[in-house]
C-alpha cells in the first residue's frame, strides 16, 4: 500500500477562508487498482492527552476508495489573493498533494470537502508568503531542502521515494516546495513574534492550583470536528467514515472549522457538564472511543469523539510538573497568537473568487 506522509511543519489554524469553491475544475476520481488490491477552560492537568500512547495505524484501502486524477480542461484563474494569481492547476496540484501527504481517501463522499479546504489553504498560502515578504523573512532552498530531508526521515522515506510519489500523484515538485516554504516562513514569523511573550511563574502557579481543583471532578477525553451548516452537506457520510477510520486527529486537522484543529480537534479533558448542554448530553451517553453522529448546535454541525473516561471515583491521574505546564501554556499563547495573525491578514487582505 501507499505510504502515507505525515506533515508536521506549520502551525494548522483552521478558520474558514469565507468562501465556498464552485466545484466544476477539480479533479474527477477513478478506481485505483494498486491501492484496491492492498486491500470553559479546562484546567491544564486535563489539557493535553497522555503521551506515548500508540496511535492507530491507516487502515488498509478498500475497493470503494479513488484517487483524483489531473484536471484536464482549460487552465483558468479561480481567485486572486492581493493581486496574486491562483488557478485550477495550482489547485489540482494541491489536491493530489493533500491526498499523498494525508492519505485521506478521495471519493464521492470526501471530495467537496478536499477541495475547499486545499482552496482555504492555497489563499492561506499566498497570505503567508506575503506576509513573510513584508516582514523581511528569507527562506533559502537550502533551508526547504533541509525541511524535505527531515520530512522523509520522519516518514521513514527518502527524497527520492519522495520525488517518484510525487510524480505518481502527479503533483509539481515546484508546488510541493512553495508550500514547505510557507509552511517554514509562517513558523518562523510567528516564533518572532511570539519571541517577548513569556510565561510568567505566577501564570504557573495558576495553572497548577487550577489543577489541583480540578482533580475530584468526573470528565471525559474529547475530540472535535465543527463545520459550518452551509459547508456540511456530507456530514452525514463523514461521521460514518470516521466510525471506520481511526485518524480522527488527521480529518480533524484538515476540515474541521474550529481552532481545535491546530491540535487535531483534540479539547483535552472537559469536565461534565462543561459544554454546551445540546452537545454535553450526547457526550454523557457515549462510550470511550465511541463517534457520534453529527449535533447541530449555534448553525454548525459538531462530530465528537470521546478519547477515554475520567471518574475521581477510582480513577487517578499524576499531576503534571511545572516544566509541562510551561510548555502547554506557552504551546496555547502560540497558537492563539498564530490564529489572530492569520485571521488579520485575511481581514484585510483582497481576495476575489471568479466564478
Amino acid at each position: 500500500m501507499k505510504k502515507i506522509f505525515t506533515l508536521a511543519i506549520s502551525l494548522m489554524v483552521s478558520i474558514p477562508a469565507q468562501a465556498q469553491v464552485i466545484q466544476s475544475f477539480a479533479p474527477d476520481y477513478n478506481y485505483d487498482e494498486r491501492a484496491a488490491s492492498q486491500s470553559e477552560q479546562p484546567s491544564a492537568v486535563f489539557q493535553n492527552p497522555v503521551k506515548d500512547e500508540p496511535r492507530p495505524q491507516a487502515p488498509a484501502l478498500p475497493p470503494s476508495i479513488k484517487k483524483p486524477k489531473p484536471y484536464t480542461g482549460n487552465i483558468r484563474i479561480l481567485a486572486t489573493v492581493n493581486g496574486e494569481i491562483i488557478t485550477t492547476e495550482d489547485i489540482n496540484n494541491r489536491v493530489r498533494a493533500f491526498c499523498m501527504t494525508t492519505g485521506i481517501p478521495y471519493n464521492s463522499q470526501t471530495k467537496v470537502l478536499i477541495v475547499n479546504k486545499v482552496m482555504q489553504n492555497t489563499i492561506d498560502e499566498k497570505l503567508k508568503l506575503q506576509d513573510a515578504i513584508n516582514n523581511k523573512i528569507e527562506v533559502t532552498p537550502q533551508e526547504i531542502d533541509s525541511a524535505i530531508a527531515s520530512f522523509v526521515k520522519n516518514n521513514k522515506s527518502t527524497v527520492s521515494n519522495l520525488k517518484r510519489d510525487l510524480a505518481e500523484f502527479g503533483v509539481s515538485e515546484k508546488i510541493f516546495r512553495e508550500q514547505m516554504k510557507s509552511d517554514l516562513s509562517w513558523v518562523r514569523l510567528i516564533r518572532n513574534k511570539a519571541a517577548n511573550d513569556t510565561i510568567t511563574e505566577i501564570e504557573i502557579q495558576e495553572a497548577l492550583q487550577a489543577t489541583k481543583a480540578d482533580m475530584n471532578k468526573k470528565k471525559y477525553m474529547v475530540s472535535e470536528i465543527v463545520i459550518d451548516r452551509k459547508n456540511a452537506r456530507d456530514i452525514n457520510d463523514l461521521s460514518r467514515t470516521l466510525r471506520q477510520d481511526p485518524r480522527f486527529e488527521m480529518y480533524a486537522a484538515q476540515f474541521s472549522q474550529s481552532p481545535s484543529s491546530a491540535s487535531g480537534g483534540r479539547l483535552g479533558w472537559v469536565n461534565e457538564g462543561q459544554l454546551p448542554q445540546p452537545l454535553d448530553n450526547v457526550l454523557k451517553k457515549m462510550s470511550s472511543g465511541q463517534v457520534s453522529d453529527p449535533i447541530l448546535y449555534n448553525d454548525s454541525y459538531y462530530i465528537l469523539k470521546v478519547e477515554k473516561k475520567f471518574d475521581p471515583a477510582k480513577d487517578k491521574l499524576p499531576e503534571p510538573t511545572t516544566a509541562e505546564i510551561s510548555e502547554m501554556l506557552q504551546g496555547q499563547k502560540t497558537e492563539r497568537l498564530a490564529a489572530r495573525h492569520l485571521q488579520y491578514l485575511r481581514q484585510r487582505a483582497s481576495i476575489e473568487l471568479k466564478e
